[in-house]
């Protein structure tokens, strides 16, 4: 009968459009393996390194802490020191009962007005004074303050020849250096009178060649009572009263 469809002819347009379709399929995947296996290989990525971190400095080492040395301190028993002047504390207010000895201006001919207060002066090596200066010509009598003991006769490099005497009561110590020469005879141990010769005004030790005085101090004793340790006084107000 004409127009009337015969039973199974659906399968072949269904049957065509699964083959297109495996074809389609097969023909990707080929064209997938070849650019994979025949092609170009991918450029592999590149990571850039971090940037490196700034080294830290290195730490600056503390400066190591110093300290000043410590003044020695004579033992029992140890032989003088050579210092040429008296180990001596910081300067004191005149003492009320030196004050009033009225002690001699121990350079012949000087008057009280004539004196100059160099006490505090600074010398070489960071060091005071702790003196005064009393210019004379050279070979001048050096006299005896008041009376007392010769303890000792002392030469060295700064003060060149010295004497030390101590007061009638060992309360006190009095320093003359710089000397020419020594009074004839003079010896330690030696009691002395006030206005005694004991020396003469020179430039021996570190004193300027050109410049002769005696180079006087005062120190109250320690009680050990040694010679070359006190406590410094300043001689100017005291010798201002003097004669």
């Amino acid at each position: 009968m004409a127009g009337e469809k015969k039973p199974g002819s659906w399968k072949v347009p269904l049957a065509g459009l699964g083959g297109f379709i495996l074809g389609a399929a097969t023909v990707l995947l080929v064209v997938t393996l070849y650019g994979q296996l025949g092609g170009r290989p991918p450029e592999p990525r590149t990571v850039s390194p971090p940037p490196p971190m700034a080294a830290s400095p290195a730490p600056t080492p503390a400066a190591p802490e110093t300290e000043r040395p410590a003044a020695p301190v004579p033992t029992p028993g140890t032989p003088a020191p050579t210092a040429p002047r008296p180990s001596v504390l910081p300067a004191a207010p005149p003492p009320a009962d030196l004050a009033a000895r009225q002690l001699l201006i121990p350079v012949q001919g000087v008057q009280p007005q004539g004196l100059q207060d160099t006490f505090d002066n600074s010398r070489s090596g960071g060091r005071v004074h702790d003196a005064i200066d009393i210019l004379a010509p050279r070979n001048t009598p050096v006299l005896a303050v008041e009376p007392g003991r010769i303890v000792k006769l002392f030469t060295s490099a700064k003060g060149g020849l010295t004497i030390y005497q101590f007061d009638p009561t060992e309360t006190y110590c009095y320093y003359y250096a710089h000397l020419e020469r020594y009074a004839p005879g003079l010896a330690e141990g030696n009691q002395v009178a006030r206005g005694q010769v004991i020396g003469y005004v020179g430039t021996s030790g570190d004193a300027p060649a050109n410049t002769p005085h005696l180079h006087f101090a005062i120190t109250r004793l320690l009680p050990q009572k040694n010679w070359w340790q006190g406590e410094a006084l300043n001689p100017y107000p005291i010798l201002r009263r003097g004669r």
